[in-house]
């Protein structure tokens, strides 16, 4: 095995469903082989402008929309996600990267009948390379789609190079879980094949409920507080359970174009009121509830979790009494950075001529490369693509000056 001196340092971009703000991490990357290392040189989450985030829910469904404001929208998240890659940079990667990989805020991901049809992710990449003078790969989902596939969860690319050792080491699979506003998971066997799909909503229902609970004073369940004094009314968690997604054979995916403020106030329909906690909890448990149904499904044995959903307790609380949770910050990937690493790798892997995707997970017909290239401020020169697909992928602690 001839090793690779070369380093690609790659800043990963992407606003999540909780359009909470921008998570970006810079990643270094050295391959040899079929072993990809990443190196984690930092993460942040910056928070969006308040009035460009209330911009943002103003326009996702149920809410129309029209080529106006999507424009808008285009140009003001590409130029936050612009700050955002040149923060990094500077603040992160000692004002030296290589390209920049974004994912983008989603804005609408279509799907009919369990088919994803289209799928459209806003932050217009021309003005990330114009600020950072960098490459960057974006639009990293509808190729899938083209294929077949979900374009999602692309968490799913890096669980599978990441966790395969664990699984083998276990002799058992093991799943990786994010909780944004929508969870997905992926369950890793020991022979390295994989699924993964959304399970339901994450933070989505807890996020709206929390705003009309507290009369917009907050966008969640800081801490899990409201949950932790309500109860779970179960006539209200049946009719939740009830909903056909749950049923429905993976690959599967969904959004808040399901999961929305109309979606919660009909679920409530004709059933006793309830008061602000008791639904915080009844919330929270249906999140425990659906993730921990599917995990059983697969004799899942550790859940290597991450994601914003890990900073609300009763949640988590809700989780450990069903499954064996594990924090990725355990396993080398900081939980509120590991999406925004997940960028970086797709990221890299496009770059070095790799596809990106896992059909077993997304449901596509086969894997993809993924995602356009904006050239930076000089030529675009790809390298050499690799010679051989990246089966492992191993995090390392970075070294001290």
């Amino acid at each position: 095995m001839v090793e690779s001196k070369s380093e690609l340092r790659v800043v990963g971009l992407l606003s999540g469903t909780s359009v909470d703000g921008i998570d970006v991490a810079v990643a270094s990357f050295r391959v040899a082989g079929d072993e990809l290392t990443l190196t984690p040189l930092g993460h942040r989450e910056l928070p969006y402008p308040e009035q460009l985030r209330q911009d943002v829910l103003a326009a996702l469904p149920p809410a129309g929309s029209s080529a106006e404001q999507l424009t808008k929208l285009d140009t003001r998240i590409g130029q936050a996600f612009a700050e955002a890659a040149a923060t990094a940079v500077a603040d992160l990667a000692g004002g030296r990267a290589d390209l920049v990989a974004s994912l983008g805020q989603t804005v609408f991901h279509w799907v009919e009948g369990g088919t994803a049809e289209g799928t459209l992710q806003l932050g217009q990449p021309a003005w990330i390379a114009e600020r950072t003078g960098l490459p960057v790969v974006a639009d990293l989902r509808i190729r899938d789609v083209t294929a077949g596939g979900h374009g999602a969860p692309l968490a799913s690319t890096l669980d599978v190079l990441w966790l395969r050792g664990a699984a083998e080491e276990q002799g058992r699979p093991v799943a990786a879980l994010n909780i944004g506003g929508i969870a997905n998971i992926t369950v890793v066997h020991p022979d390295g094949t994989a699924l993964a799909y959304d399970t339901g909503p994450g933070n989505a229902l807890l996020d709206l409920a929390a705003t009309e609970v507290t009369g917009g004073q907050r966008h969640s369940d800081v801490d899990g507080a409201l949950a932790a004094h309500g109860t779970v009314r179960q006539d209200l968690l049946s009719r939740l359970l009830a909903d056909p997604y749950y049923a429905r054979k993976p690959p599967k995916s969904t959004g808040k174009e399901y999961f929305h403020a109309a979606y919660l106030r009909q679920a409530t329909e004709g059933l006793a009121p309830i008061d602000g906690p008791d639904l915080l909890a009844t919330l929270t448990e249906l999140t425990a509830a659906t993730v921990a149904a599917e995990c059983e499904r697969h004799g899942v044995g550790t859940v290597v979790t991450s994601g914003g959903g890990l900073r609300n307790p009763a949640l988590v609380a809700a989780l450990r009494t069903r499954l064996t949770v594990v924090p990725s910050d355990e396993n080398g990937l900081p939980s509120d950075g590991k999406e925004a690493y997940l960028s970086a790798l797709l990221g890299w892997l496009t770059w070095n001529g790799l596809p990106a995707t896992v059909p077993s997970a997304t449901g596509a017909r086969g894997p993809r490369l993924l995602g356009a290239i904006t050239p930076g401020a000089g030529p675009l020169t790809l390298p050499h693509p690799h010679p051989r697909p990246v089966t492992r992928l191993r995090v390392v602690t970075p070294e001290k000056p």
